[in-house]
C-alpha cells in the first residue's frame, strides 16, 4: 500500500496495492502488520461501522472526549468528501483540516486519528461508507462541531443543501467545543 500524509501530516492518505484482471479486482483493505510497518502506529480497531447516504447528506463533524476514537474510513458505494479537523491543542495544526475524496472507485482510505473531529458528505446518489474505530462508540462522551463553522472554513463540495441529522443540525462552534490537550 501506498501511506501519504496529508497537510496534517498524522492524516493519512492510504492507497491500496490493487490485483486487477479480467475478473475483476482484489485487495487487502486491512492487514494489522502491513499497516503497523507502513503507518507506523500500531492502532487496535475493536468496531466496523457502514453507514449508507445519499447526495448531500453530511455527518459531522464527530468525535469522542472518552473513549476516544480514531478511524479508518472507506467508501465502498459512491464517492463521499471526507474531512478531518484537529482539535489537539498542543499540535502545530489544532483548528486545521484536511479532506480528501473517497470513492469505491479510487478505494482510498483516510485514517483519521485520535484527537480529531471527523465528518463526511455523500457526493453520488448513494454513498456506502465503512470505517474502523479504535474504540468503542460512548453515546455520553460524542461531541459535535458545526461542519459548516466559518472558522474551520472547510470547503466542503457540496451542491445544494446540506441534508442534517437533528443532532448535527444542534453542533456547537468550534470555538464552544471541548478539545483535547
Amino acid at each position: 500500500m501506498i501511506v501519504t500524509p496529508t497537510d496534517i501530516p498524522a492524516v493519512l492518505l492510504i492507497e491500496p496495492d490493487i490485483h486487477q484482471d479480467r475478473r475483476g479486482f482484489f485487495f487487502e483493505s486491512w492487514n494489522a502488520e502491513v499497516w503497523r510497518r507502513e503507518t507506523g502506529t500500531d492502532e487496535k480497531f475493536v468496531q466496523d461501522n457502514h453507514s449508507l447516504s445519499r447526495r448531500g447528506v453530511m455527518r459531522g463533524m464527530h468525535y469522542q472526549v472518552r473513549h476516544v476514537q480514531g478511524k479508518l474510513v472507506r467508501a465502498v458505494v459512491g464517492e463521499i468528501f471526507d474531512v478531518g479537523v484537529d482539535l489537539r491543542r498542543s499540535s502545530p495544526t489544532f483548528g486545521r483540516w484536511v479532506g480528501a475524496r473517497l470513492s469505491a472507485a479510487n478505494k482510498r482510505q483516510l485514517w483519521i486519528p485520535r484527537g480529531f473531529a471527523h465528518g463526511f458528505v455523500a457526493l453520488t446518489d448513494m454513498a456506502e461508507v465503512l470505517y474502523k474505530a479504535s474504540d468503542y462508540y460512548d453515546p455520553e462522551a460524542e461531541r459535535c462541531i458545526r461542519w459548516d463553522d466559518p472558522e474551520l472554513g472547510i470547503n466542503w463540495p457540496l451542491e445544494g443543501a446540506a441534508i442534517l441529522s437533528d443532532k448535527d443540525s444542534a453542533a456547537v462552534a468550534f470555538r464552544d467545543a471541548e478539545t483535547f490537550d
